[in-house]
Parts: structure tokens; sequence; C-alpha cells
């Protein structure tokens, strides 16, 4: 891929170009690799977008060697979708609980990395990124829907039900699935975590790592080919060691 190791840099997208860059690699990702489709995919141009894009932070990370954009990160503070309207995820849970907390909100999405960088120091850039975006902007709840590929619960029964087991969201910030998959499919005696973190996406795996909670039952999305979960980070409950890993570096970020 390259000579020595890839030298990042991480911006917010200022411009059109910045714009088509972004879209060019969630269609990359989401329509190429995973088999996804909308409303406003444009297969000519191959671009992944949404009516949503003009609205969102977009979080860019480029190898400095090429220049390319690598990685990618939608962002919507809470007064941004009150400008909206809406968050994106609204389609699929009900976020009342988020709403009525009172607390600043930033909801993540699109979240992806071009297939030659995943499991190296392009994802340690994004998480860096957000980090300081989060405390530039004091957020003081995440949240955002994250994918398992594939629509079929029972292929993913352990993963889901290990989430459900282990990481649900206290009651106050539970939001819950508009289109109700439970995910508690097995008995918890039935639960193989091995077998569970196997099957989760690293997205989701980072999250967990840093205290991150889910919503109550996933959702199906037949367009993306995905079966969600609505995941949730409280910065407040984040405890000293997650804080320290999730933070480090953030005045260079």
């Amino acid at each position: 891929m390259h000579d020595g190791a890839p030298q990042f840099s991480v911006r917010m997208a200022k411009t059109d170009e910045d714009l088509r860059a972004a879209q060019a690699l969630r269609y990359e990702v989401f329509v190429r690799e995973l088999g996804g489709s909308g409303a406003l995919v444009d297969h000519e141009a191959g671009l992944e977008r949404d009516q949503f894009d003009p609205y969102f932070d977009h979080m860019l990370v480029s190898d400095d060697t090429s220049g390319e954009v690598v990685g990618v990160y939608r962002l919507l503070r809470g007064d941004q979708a009150e400008r909206l309207g809406r968050f994106y995820s609204e389609d699929e849970y009900d976020l009342a609980p988020l709403r009525a907390s009172g607390r600043k909100l930033l909801e993540l999405g699109r979240s992806c990395l071009h297939a030659q960088y995943r499991g190296g120091m392009a994802m340690f850039h994004l998480w860096n990124g957000l980090a300081a975006y989060v405390a530039e902007h004091e957020v003081e709840v995440l949240f955002g829907v994250a994918s398992f590929h594939g629509t079929d619960a029972m292929d993913l029964a352990q993963p889901l039900s290990m989430l459900h087991a282990n990481h649900l969201a206290p009651e106050e910030l539970r939001v819950c699935s508009r289109a109700y998959q439970p995910m508690n499919v097995l008995p918890e005696d039935q639960i193989d975590r091995r077998k569970a973190m196997l099957k989760t996406p690293a997205l989701i795996k980072a999250y967990l790592r840093l205290g991150g909670f889910v919503g109550d039952g996933a959702y199906v999305d037949h367009d993306f080919n995905t079966t969600d979960v609505c995941l949730i980070l409280d910065t407040a409950r984040m405890n000293a060691r997650q804080k320290s890993i999730y933070t480090r570096g953030t005045a260079s970020a």
C-alpha cells in the first residue's frame, strides 16, 4: 500500500469537494461493499448521499501521502438537529428519553474506513478527532445507529442477545426501536460471549470498551441490508481509564 507507515490528518469538511470525498468513500463501503442503497444514492458518480448531508458536520481522515480521504464520520449536534427538525436516526428509534434529558447531544453516523486502512492507525485518528470535537462542543451524550451486516436476527442471535443482556442502557437513556426487533433472542445461559464478540463489528466493540450502552430493540434496515442497534455513550459515566483512552491525544487531533 505505501512505503513506510502512512501519516494521517483530520479535518472537518469545508468545501463541496470535501463533502464529495466523504460521499465517495461512503459509496465504496456502504453501497459497493455492503450492498446498501437509498433514494439519493448517485450510482453514476459513485456517491452515497442523502437529504441530511447539508445539516451535518463531516469529519474526514486523510492519508497525507496520497491525499486520499480514508475515513469519515457524520456528526449532528442537538442545535443542528433543531434546525433540521429531527435527528437522522428518529426514523428507526424513539429518541424521547434523550431529548427529555436536557443534556447536550451529538448524533454519530456513517462512520467508515477504506478497506485497506482497517485495523490500523486511521481509526485511532478518527476517534481522536471525535474526542476533540466532543470537548470543543461540550457534548454530554453521544448516540447513533451502528450496523450488523445482514437482516436475519437469528443469524445474529449471539451478539444481539449479548448486547441486550450486558449492555442495555439505563432507563433514563433507553431509546426504543420503532420497528421492534427483540434483541434478547437467546436466554442468558445460552449466550457465548466469545462467539458473540466475534460477530460484533469493530466499531460497536469500540463503543462498548468506552462504556457504551444499547437501546431497547434492534431495527432491521432492508435498504442498507443491515440490522441496526442504537449505541449511547454518556460521557459522565465513562470511568477514568476509559476517559483517558478516549481523550488521549485530543490536543493534537
